[in-house]
């Protein structure tokens, strides 16, 4: 019994210490200088012509007074129903959620109050470390210090994220076409769902689940008694409109620009981690407004598959500036990006960083492959067959000219043997690929899983002649006083034999010349027709992918199609996205100079034939590149068979 009664009041001593702690911590807060919670979460982005395109804050602020009482009490109720009790923190709820969370060995349930997650909205990251947790806390603590509960309630409804879309009375707007005042249950019960997963719970993403945490809501509403079991199922039972993707201008894409903004900004370590530091941030990103809202036109023209995806970006190949970008064909149904998330396999658009390998040691134009169906044996037990597409084999001895305007694979593994699989790695890694790659046969073909981003900044030292230059959203950085934080000051770096590259950028305009049509056509002939300027241009699939990459010294646009289950793919889709590409691209240039490469002092042009890639007396020729001392010869040459390079136009 005195064992028992001691415990007692060590407990209770130990209880008196921790409020006496808690209170101290609330009036020490209270030293500290009061927190302006009106930028909270708050950022603007601009594009390339400093012009607001989107803000990360409420631009319609509106009072807790005014909301919907039924979307503050479902608000409450799914979030934090001791919110009007506590300081703070929900300890019983804590421990209760460490309990079913260490019993079950994983994390099953949370307990942030909605102060706690207001507070973390007030970060730009929402990183996990201890650091974090404890910066958090201590926000929190600061945050009752000053504010009234109303006060944090009205704010946290003004800034929290409803699927891309922040604040209340935008998501009432955007989702139901109304102010967040008429509000009716049904409705804000699907709102109020939102934030706990939006990339889920967002009824234009999945309705089924959005429905199943409507109804979570709507019974705690009943349990803690905000609305009647009548309530509940006439709510539910309630055929919702969603007003969606109309409120946003028509465009479907433009988030996923914005979400890669904001990632981008996470990365750069001159950026504060806390809104609060700089009372929000205005960013300048590289966003050609028109450019996005024409490649989603082209998109939507050309790619009528509807259950198929599309990541697709658009830069500048000499400064690295993401003009524009896809992540998918529309936000409000997925918000995963597939252009900065998304590794796929790659297909023949990794045929290119080959060739510049081989013609880096020793290949040329006229370097010829027997190309027929090929078993490559390596051991008793280890072959290798790859086929062309649609099983076409020319069956004769074919130039690298030839080879990259079929897009032929039996070439292309060949070259890859040739030079040792390294040499494909090691230039691959050399442009910036940072994808794991094994070095085997049919990397050549593009097997391995490589990001697009990764890509367009392989494709993008080829369309500015060799240099490395950072694919980038952000140009910089301002506070709210227009103090800059941060500037893109990154320089391209020569790394490649401009010699070679112009080479093959040459090599590269054949997949669409006239010229090469023998035992087939070029790759990407179909869309020539379309084309007022020059370009040099690579397809790729797989059964589960389609590809392509097309540049000049202007524009560079990447694209990639597929399912995100890695279904296979009708390889016909092919046609819709080379033509997304061309009208992309013509729409760009149209009132620009048709501009290619100057040629460098050390490269001649050939007149051959096109597809043996040797000289000959024949009326089928056409102007291939070389290095000087390496091009076909024949004792008589004429001036139609060798160019000198003032008349190569």
């Amino acid at each position: 019994m005195k064992i028992f009664r001691n415990c007692i009041l060590i407990s209770s001593f130990l209880a008196t210490i921790a409020a006496f702690f808690y209170v101290g911590i609330y009036i020490y807060a209270r030293t500290w200088p009061k927190l302006d919670i009106s930028t909270a979460n708050s950022f603007y982005l601009y594009d390339k012509d400093n012009k607001l395109f989107t803000t990360g804050n409420s631009n319609d602020w509106i009072d807790l007074d005014k909301i919907s009482e039924y979307m503050v009490n479902a608000t409450i109720s799914i979030e934090d129903k001791h919110f009007y009790i506590h300081k703070g923190f929900d300890f019983p709820r804590i421990f209760k959620a460490l309990f079913i969370n260490i019993t079950n060995g994983k994390t099953l349930q949370g307990a942030s109050t909605i102060s706690q997650q207001y507070a973390k909205n007030l970060f730009l990251d929402f990183g996990k470390t201890w650091n974090r947790k404890i910066d958090e806390a201590w926000l929190t603590i600061r945050l009752e210090s000053y504010y009234n509960k109303d006060e944090i309630l009205e704010g946290y409804l003004n800034t929290i994220n409803y699927g891309g879309i922040f604040g209340i009375e935008n998501a009432a707007h955007y989702y139901f076409n109304k102010s967040a005042s008429d509000l009716t249950l049904a409705e804000a019960t699907i709102l109020a769902g939102i934030p706990k997963y939006p990339a889920e719970y967002s009824p234009l993403v999945n309705e089924t689940a959005a429905k199943e945490r409507q109804l979570l809501i709507l019974n705690s509403m009943v349990k803690n008694g905000y609305i009647t079991e009548k309530d509940k199922e006439e709510a539910y039972n309630t055929e919702l409109t969603y007003y969606g993707i109309e409120a946003r201008n028509n465009l479907a894409t433009l988030m996923y620009y914005q979400d890669a903004v904001i990632d981008e900004l996470k990365s750069i370590e001159a950026i504060p981690t806390s809104f609060l530091t700089t009372g929000g941030l205005k960013i300048y990103t590289n966003l050609d407004l028109e450019l996005q809202k024409n490649m989603e036109e082209n998109m939507n023209n050309n790619i009528t598959n509807e259950k198929l995806e599309i990541a697709s970006v658009a830069m500048d190949p000499n400064t690295g500036k993401i003009l524009a970008l896809i992540g998918g064909k529309d936000y409000s149904k997925s918000q995963f990006n597939r252009a900065t998330q998304a590794k796929r396999q790659v297909g023949s658009t990794m045929k290119p960083i080959l060739y510049y390998a081989a013609l880096e040691n020793g290949f040329t134009a006229s370097t010829t492959f027997n190309s027929t169906k090929t078993t490559f044996v390596f051991s008793e037990d280890k072959t290798y067959t790859p086929q062309n597409f649609g099983n076409q084999y020319p069956n004769k001895e074919i130039s690298l000219a030839a080879a990259i305007a079929y897009s032929d694979n039996i070439y292309a593994v060949k070259t890859n043997l040739f030079l040792g699989e390294d040499i494909l790695v090691e230039t691959a890694k050399k442009l910036g690929i940072t994808s794991n790659l094994e070095a085997i046969p049919s990397l050549a073909l593009g097997t391995e899983e490589i990001n697009i981003m990764e890509m367009m900044r392989a494709y993008a030292t080829f369309a500015n002649m060799g240099y490395s230059v950072t694919p980038h959203l952000i140009e910089r950085v301002e506070d709210m006083n227009g103090n800059i934080l941060y500037e893109y000051k990154k320089e391209p770096e020569k790394i490649l034999n401009e010699n070679s590259v112009y080479i093959l950028n040459e090599l590269l305009t054949n997949t669409y010349s006239n010229n090469f049509i023998d035992y087939g056509y070029p790759t990407c002939y179909n869309i020539a027709y379309k084309m007022t300027h020059k370009y040099a241009i690579k397809t790729g699939t797989t059964d589960s992918d389609i590809l392509i990459f097309g540049y000049n010294p202007e524009l560079l646009i990447g694209i990639w199609s597929g399912y995100d289950d890695n279904s296979n793919v009708d390889s016909n889709e092919s046609a819709g996205l080379k033509n997304m590409w061309v009208d992309t691209m013509e729409y760009y240039l149209k009132d620009k100079e048709n501009t290619w490469y100057e040629i460098p002092e050390n490269v001649v042009g050939v007149l051959v034939d096109p597809i043996s890639g040797q000289i000959n007396t024949n009326n089928k020729k056409t102007l291939l590149y070389y290095l000087k001392g390496t091009e076909p010869y024949l004792n008589e040459l004429t001036l139609e068979d060798i160019l000198p390079v003032d008349k190569q136009e």
